[in-house]
């Protein structure tokens, strides 16, 4: 088999599988509404976060809610999903 060909296959694989694992909560433009800083380091204040939750679109809230309630998705966003969870907004 050409080398060439297992490079290729090997970095085909590796693209479709990283976007694969990539969720709504790892998307900023979905994220940034509930951040105060463009780096999104802060979250806003209770109530701003609500105000912010209640604009978004509910068919993006289930997709959120999914992935909060998955162990894995949400450990790296375990801070927005706790303020999610303190809202009521758990399954």
């Amino acid at each position: 088999m050409n080398i060439k060909a297992i490079c290729f296959g090997a970095f085909a694989l590796s693209v479709i599988g990283g976007a694969a694992f990539a969720g709504v909560l790892d998307e900023p433009s979905n994220m940034q509404p509930f951040f105060t800083d463009s780096g999104m380091k802060t979250m806003k204040s209770s109530a701003d976060f609500e105000t912010a939750w209640k604009a978004t679109p509910k068919a993006m809230q289930a997709s959120m809610m999914k992935e909060c309630n998955d162990a894995a998705m949400s450990k790296p966003h375990a801070q927005f999903c706790a303020r999610l969870f303190a809202l009521g907004h758990h399954s």
